[in-house]
């Protein structure tokens, strides 16, 4: 039996409760139990007499706008492994996009990227396409991006923590760059990194790209290979917000679109909407 929890205020809860009763009641996958975790700000937990984990989802969001949501098959429990998006989810920001803006090319950068996350452009493209606006820039102003334009999304590192402790292997994969995720995933405890690398030439970028591109394909792969060498019984999360997670999220145990576009809440049995990333935990573990 499918099991649901959510994550709002009191009020949201308690009007969204009677309205999801109502709407699942007239389906094939009515509500058989409602209780409280732990506090009356939930989580809100909901038993399903049968259905798919990702419709449900996006029904119960209907019912609980800008609600924090998981569901998941039977029974909850902390992953074995995460697999996830750095660009809008472990960083709330886009590295390009804010690597452009030194070129003063922030305006035309952005919205590439926002149509190649909707999925409106095919991603290998898109990316180089940004890339080679970038060639020329000093590879010194990559440092003074990271200092001062990108930040961790908020509860990123608490939520890292909780998954530590948990004995969660931890993977940032990443249609961005090595020179971006590499000191984020150590200030994070991400256990590895997959991304590009942008070719850097006499001290400049040179607008190209170094070796095969990581994209949502390679992000199903790392997850694949990831899980296999943990066996068979391995819990996995993926976390996400574009186009390009969306292979990746459809393969996972708990797939969550974190303030996701559309492409990806499609692909998801998970949304947080309006908490921080440590939503994550609390939808797991009901901290």
């Amino acid at each position: 039996m499918p099991i649901a929890r959510v994550i709002a205020d009191t009020d949201r809860l308690r009007t969204g409760l009677a309205q999801a009763t109502d709407h699942f009641a007239k389906t094939d996958s009515p509500i058989i139990e409602s209780r409280l975790l732990r506090h009356e700000a939930g989580p809100l937990e909901l038993v399903f007499a049968e259905g798919d984990t990702r419709a449900l989802c996006r029904s119960l969001a209907d019912c609980f706008p800008e609600a924090d949501i998981l569901v998941a098959l039977e029974t909850f429990t902390m992953p074995h492994l995460l697999v996830s998006d750095m660009d809008s989810t472990m960083i709330a920001q886009e590295c390009i996009d804010e690597l452009a803006g030194f070129a003063g090319l922030k305006d035309k950068v952005s919205l590439i990227t926002e149509r190649a996350m909707r999925g409106e452009l095919d991603f290998e493209s898109a990316l180089r396409e940004r890339v080679a606006l970038l060639a020329g820039l000093p590879e010194r102003v990559i440092a003074e991006c990271l200092e001062h334009r990108i930040t961790p999304s908020e509860g990123a590192k608490g939520l890292l923590g909780d998954l530590k402790d948990a004995g969660t292997r931890c993977v940032l994969v990443t249609g961005g760059f090595h020179h971006f995720a590499d000191p984020i995933a150590e200030r994070l405890g991400f256990d590895r990194v997959v991304g590009n690398r942008l070719a850097v030439e006499n001290g400049k970028l040179s607008g190209e790209l170094v070796g095969a591109i990581a994209d949502g394909s390679t992000k199903r792969l790392v997850l694949e290979e990831e899980r296999d060498s943990l066996g068979e019984a391995a819990v996995t999360l993926v976390m996400g917000d574009g186009a390009n997670d969306v292979a990746m999220l459809e393969a996972a145990d708990y797939a969550i679109a974190y303030r996701g576009k559309p492409a990806a809440k499609v692909a998801a049995n998970g949304y947080v909407e309006s908490g921080d990333l440590r939503s994550v935990s609390a939808l797991l573990a009901a901290y």
